[in-house]
């Protein structure tokens, strides 16, 4: 089941969001790990109901804004893993939705004063509903939209935030770049709640293990994400980012 971390306090009106925590989006258990703190609650799951659920209940107990947070797809060609992408508004099944300007000038100037300056963008983000493997497939949504980088839970966040009147924002890290194919083994063991299962990972590579090499770079790969995704949340935190009064 989707997790979440304990909310600071019950609030259902905009007006007390001062009292309410940020609301963290990821798709993975290992992102919601990076992502949690002191004045957020978290919610994950890599299935879009039981991820819709975790973030109705998280909004109902009250938030301050909800910010996506995570791994992404490359899409622009000269986009490395480990870069890091602030998205200044979000295109997918929902349509369209802008993040809060004055939020995410603030979270890019936390990125740019610190080591993740060089591999920071700021752009347009897709999103997807179901995952883009292919680099045949990520070349035209990236020619179809012009966006940078593609995962699948910011337009389910920047939905809930725009139907609730709250701040939205997104930051995300780049784990596949365009031009890399995942192989199946990749994905094998992604539960529905966002939590990973070797078996099933084990049993592709035994059904094709031609694939090993492959499997080995997206490991490579999901370590800088990783550690971008690290760097971006310390900065967050020292910077006040994801502060409450800052969101009012």
């Amino acid at each position: 089941m989707p997790l979440s971390t304990t909310p600071s306090g019950p609030s259902t009106d905009a007006g007390r969001r001062g009292s309410a925590p940020v609301i963290v989006v990821t798709g993975m258990a290992f992102e919601a790990r990076i992502a949690r703190g002191e004045g957020v609650e978290v919610v994950y799951a890599a299935r879009t109901d039981l991820l819709e659920r975790a973030l109705s209940a998280a909004v109902a107990r009250g938030a301050a804004g909800i910010i996506s947070f995570g791994t992404a797809g490359g899409l622009a060609p000269d986009l490395e893993p480990g870069s890091l992408i602030v998205a200044d508004a979000i295109v997918g099944p929902l349509g369209r939705a802008e993040t809060d300007r004055q939020w995410t000038n603030t979270l890019a100037a936390a990125m740019a004063a610190g080591p993740l300056a060089a591999r920071l963008r700021r752009g347009l983000m897709a999103a997807v509903a179901a995952p883009l493997v292919s680099a045949d497939d990520k070349r035209a949504l990236h020619r179809s939209t012009g966006a940078l980088a593609v995962d699948m839970e910011s337009h389910i966040a920047g939905a809930t935030a725009a139907a609730h009147g709250l701040p939205f924002a997104v930051c995300r890290a780049i784990v596949d770049p365009a031009w890399r194919t995942l192989p199946s083994a990749a994905t094998a063991g992604l539960r529905d709640d966002g939590s990973t299962a070797l078996g099933p990972i084990l049993r592709e590579l035994m059904c094709e293990p031609a694939q090993l090499g492959a499997l080995l770079q997206v490991a490579l790969d999901a370590r800088a994400a990783r550690a971008s995704l690290v760097q971006a949340r310390r900065a967050m935190g020292e910077a006040g980012v994801l502060k409450r009064p800052a969101l009012v």
